[in-house]
Order: C-alpha cells, then sequence, then structure tokens
C-alpha cells in the first residue's frame, strides 16, 4: 500500500505563503488521484484540492482555496504539492494528503500523517 508523507507547514503571518509537499511510496504514483484535505480546529476535515491522476489535467478546489491555492504534481518525484498564497488565520490547521484509484468523489483512500500550517501575526 502507498505511504504519504506531508511537510512545508509551519507558522507563517497572514498574507504570507507556504508549499506544502506530499510524497509517495512506490512506482504507482502517476495512477493515483491526489486530494488535499485540511482540518482547521473545531471543524471536520475539508476537502482543499484535487487534481487528478496522469497529467494532472483536471483540478477542482474548495470556493476558500480558489484563487489562492494551486495544486500540482511531479510524477517523476512522486510528489504532489499545495501552493498556498495569501493566507488567513482561518487557514490555520492540519493538512493531510490523501491518495486515491478513481475519480475525485472516491471516499476513503490512503492518508499522511498531516502537516501543522499557522497563520498569525
Amino acid at each position: 500500500q502507498v505511504q504519504l508523507v506531508e511537510s512545508g507547514g509551519g507558522l507563517v503571518q497572514p498574507g504570507g505563503s507556504l508549499r506544502l509537499s506530499c510524497t509517495a511510496s512506490g512506482d504507482l504514483f502517476r495512477f493515483y488521484t491526489m486530494r488535499w484535505y485540511g482540518q482547521t480546529p473545531g471543524k471536520q476535515r475539508e476537502l482543499v484540492a484535487a487534481i487528478s491522476s496522469g497529467s494532472g489535467g483536471t483540478t477542482n478546489y474548495a470556493d476558500s482555496a480558489k484563487g489562492r491555492f494551486t495544486i500540482s504534481r511531479d510524477n517523476a518525484k512522486n510528489t504532489v504539492y499545495l501552493q498556498m498564497n495569501s493566507l488567513k488565520p482561518e487557514d490555520t490547521g492540519v493538512y493531510s494528503c490523501n491518495a486515491i484509484v478513481g475519480p475525485m468523489s472516491t471516499i476513503g483512500g490512503t492518508w499522511g500523517q498531516g502537516t501543522q500550517v499557522t497563520v498569525s501575526s
């Protein structure tokens, strides 16, 4: 089973940027649809962004992420990225990546351990 390791979280001031990375094990990364989820304090985990398998030609974003976040993938590096710009305090939370085989709406999949993002002055 694929294993996922996230990195890139940290403390950033409002308006700042972070790039999260999620690296997968094995040789089948290109076949996975990849998703980033965020869990802010007191709320359920929510889908932030998703990218299709293969070349990643299809992406999907939560309304809160549109225009600020960009998901991308590098199959040669087995890595999916989440570029987060214009960060707000309400973006604070734990961000986890998720790998699935199938369409973006597929339930379940494999999870990473998460990385903490804190937006604060």
